[in-house]
């Protein structure tokens, strides 16, 4: 449906319904390498979807429920992923450069090979046995030592 919608033109299905997207339930959704720039999917259940290689560009997920979601490549740049529940998410290889993660639960996350640039945290952040930060690009140093990785 995204890519017929874009075929009238770019951006049509994010410029009109991406904008209705909060508190959506798309469980195991197949959106890999759709174009959600911008989209209002804050509160949304995407928990088991695949979103890799999704263009998620300042997307709004907060509270959203991303546990089990393969963002493996997704750009993820600016994104608000405050409070959302990232548990075992695959973000592997994704630009995580100045998302908002405050409050954000990632415990078994995997962040191999993130580009990890300007990310935003806070102490409500929750990093439990979170996966391959060790091979991520341009994590902060306070991030780092607070996980003991420097």
């Amino acid at each position: 449906m995204i890519n017929y919608s874009d075929c009238i033109q770019l951006q049509t299905f994010n410029s009109v319904v991406g904008q209705f997207l909060n508190g959506a339930v798309l469980r195991r959704a197949n959106l890999s390498g759709a174009n959600l720039s911008g989209a209002h999917l804050s509160g949304a259940d995407l928990s088991g979807a695949h979103l890799s290689g999704a263009d998620l560009f300042g997307a709004h997920l907060s509270s959203a429920v991303l546990r089990g979601t393969d963002l493996s490549r997704a750009d993820l740049f600016g994104a608000n992923l405050s409070g959302a529940d990232l548990r075992g998410a695959n973000l592997s290889g994704a630009n995580l450069s100045g998302a908002h993660l405050s409050g954000a639960h990632l415990s078994r996350a995997d962040l191999s090979d993130i580009d990890g640039g300007d990310i935003r945290w806070d102490k409500n952040t929750k990093w439990d046995d979170i996966k391959g930060l060790d091979t991520a690009r341009n994590v902060p140093e306070a991030l780092k030592q607070q996980l003991g990785l420097s």
